[in-house]
C-alpha cells in the first residue's frame, strides 16, 4: 500500500465528490492534508471526516482562481505542517451548453478556476516544494472533444498540456507532474441522463482515489509527464498528441498544392474526432451511409470528469 507518512498534501476542491475522496484516501495513507474548497462548510465537513478517522487535516476556503489566495493556500500548508510535498489540483467547474448559447461570463469563470486556478496553485506549490514533490492535475477525457462542453473541454486540454510542460521543466528539481482523467458518479454527471447511463452508481470517486494517492507517493517515483484515465474498472494511459505521417514536403505551399495534398493524400488519413470518434464528413461519404447525425444538438453528451 502507498504510504504518505510524513508528507503534507494540498487537495483543492475537496469539499465533496472526487476531491473529498482524494483527501480522505491521502490522509488514510498517512498524509497531513489541507482540505481546500471555496465552500468553507464543505471543507470543514471533509476535514472532520478525516480527523474523525484519526487523520490530520485542516480546512481552507481560499479561492484558487485568485493568485494571492492560491499562494496563501500553499503558505497555510507550510505554516501548519512545515512543508508541502504534494498538490492535487482538483477544483473545477463544468456545465453543458451549445457554442452559440455560451455566456461569456460563465466562460471567464470556468477558465479562471479550471486553468488559472491550476496554474496559480501549481506555481505556488512548486516554489515551496523540495525534491520528491508531486503535482497531480485533474484533467478529463473531455479534452479529446465533447459535445456541448467546448469550453470545459478546452480547459481540460489546457491542463493536460500544462502537465506535459511542467514535467519537462520540473524534472531537474525532482518534482513530478502527472494528470488524471477520472470518470465517477459525482454532481457533474447527475444532471445528464446519458452521462448517468455511462457512469453507473458503482463508479464512485473512491475508486479513483488510489491512483491519485499512488501518484503522490514514493512508489510512483520515475513516473512523470503522464495523463492517466480511470473510470473505476478501467485504468490506462492516454496517448500523447503526435505529428502524424505522412509528412509532405514542398519548397513552398500554394493554394493548388494544399488542395491536392488533401484530395490525393490526407483524405485517407483524416482523424476521427471527439470522445465519440466521429468520422470527418469526407470519410463518412465512403465508410458510412450518407446522413447527418441526428444527435448533433444533443446537450446530454456523455460526461467525462
Amino acid at each position: 500500500m502507498t504510504s504518505l507518512d510524513g508528507r503534507a498534501v494540498v487537495v483543492t476542491g475537496a469539499g465533496r465528490g472526487l476531491g473529498r475522496a482524494f483527501a480522505r484516501h491521502a490522509a488514510g495513507a498517512g498524509a497531513a492534508v489541507v482540505v481546500n474548497d471555496v465552500d468553507a462548510d464543505l471543507a470543514v465537513e471533509t476535514t472532520e471526516l478525516i480527523t474523525g478517522d484519526g487523520g490530520r487535516a485542516v480546512a481552507s476556503a481560499h479561492s484558487v482562481a485568485d493568485a494571492d489566495e492560491a499562494r496563501a493556500l500553499v503558505d497555510q500548508c507550510v505554516g501548519e505542517y512545515g512543508r508541502i510535498d504534494g498538490l492535487v489540483n482538483n477544483a473545477g467547474l463544468n456545465y453543458a451548453v451549445l457554442p452559440w448559447d455560451e455566456d461569456t461570463r460563465l466562460v471567464k469563470e470556468l477558465v479562471e478556476v479550471n486553468v488559472l486556478g491550476v496554474i496559480y496553485t501549481g506555481l505556488a506549490a512548486m516554489r515551496a516544494m523540495g525534491r520528491d514533490g508531486s503535482i497531480v492535475n485533474i484533467s478529463s477525457g473531455a479534452a479529446l472533444g465533447q459535445r456541448a462542453r467546448g469550453t470545459y473541454a478546452a480547459t481540460k486540454g489546457a491542463v493536460a498540456s500544462l502537465t506535459y510542460s511542467w514535467a519537462l521543466d520540473l524534472e531537474t528539481a525532482g518534482i513530478r507532474a502527472n494528470a488524471v482523467c477520472p470518470l465517477a458518479r459525482t454532481r457533474m454527471v447527475l444532471g445528464c441522463e446519458r452521462s448517468l447511463r455511462n457512469c453507473p452508481p458503482d463508479r464512485t470517486p473512491e475508486r479513483i482515489a488510489p491512483l491519485v494517492t499512488f501518484l503522490l507517493g514514493d512508489r510512483s517515483r520515475g513516473v512523470t509527464g503522464q495523463v492517466i484515465r480511470c473510470n473505476g474498472p478501467q485504468l490506462h494511459l492516454v496517448g500523447h498528441p503526435y505529428f502524424k505521417a505522412p509528412v509532405l514536403e514542398r519548397d513552398t505551399w500554394d493554394d493548388e498544392s494544399v488542395e491536392r495534398a488533401f484530395d490525393e493524400v490526407f483524405a485517407a488519413h483524416l482523424e476521427p474526432y471527439g470522445l465519440e470518434k466521429r468520422l470527418p464528413p469526407r470519410m463518412r461519404e465512403w465508410l458510412e451511409p450518407p446522413r447527418v447525425p441526428s444527435d448533433l444538438d444533443d446537450r446530454a453528451a456523455v460526461g467525462e470528469g
